[in-house]
């Protein structure tokens, strides 16, 4: 049975945020830790105000999403042990939780939660900017290894004239002498 108490704050929020269906989200359980109530509560007040949370703020994980974050937890069950699916909060949705949970350890730590999903664009931006200056880079690369490569060939081209010259042209045949040949 799931414990009533909310869990102790995970050592840090960067942990929790995990992307699912394409999308950096926040589960349910440690939302509720953060903000300092039972994922129950959480929940409960999500259900009430359903229409304040549209599809890209939160939905609820199927049961295979359920069953891999089951496995790349290396847990027998997802937090706990629980009856339901978990929902998955994006950084609007988890912002829009601290509102209508009106809490004010909720508000406080939103800040925190909102920084973190900040923190986490910012670093994929400037890994998306590295892998563009590294495929530029990669491309000149090739462009001088292709000039390199040109020159390396020409050199060598030169070299094996001068190792193997081709074939002189054959001389002209000389004439005989005391035969007597008319042009």
């Amino acid at each position: 049975m799931p414990s009533k108490k909310p869990r102790l704050l995970p050592a840090g929020i960067d942990d929790m945020i995990r992307e699912i269906r394409g999308q950096k989200v926040i589960l349910d359980s440690d939302l509720a830790a953060l903000y300092g109530v039972t994922t129950k509560r959480l929940n409960e007040q999500f259900r009430r105000n359903r229409k304040r949370f549209p599809e890209d703020f939160a939905f609820q994980l199927t049961r295979e999403e359920t069953d891999s974050l089951r496995s790349q937890i290396a847990t027998s069950s997802l937090h706990g042990g629980r009856r339901y699916k978990p929902y998955a909060f994006t950084e609007h949705g988890a912002l829009q939780a601290a509102n209508i949970l009106n809490s004010a350890r909720a508000v406080q730590m939103s800040v925190f939660v909102i920084r973190a999903f900040v923190k986490m664009r910012e670093a994929l931006l400037d890994t998306r900017e590295l892998a563009k200056k590294l495929t530029a880079l990669e491309k000149e690369l090739t462009g001088r290894l292709d000039a390199h490569e040109a020159a390396i060939i020409h050199v060598l081209q030169e070299l094996m004239l001068i190792l193997n010259p081709p074939p002189s042209p054959p001389q002209p045949p000389r004439p005989r002498i005391g035969s007597s040949q008319s042009n």
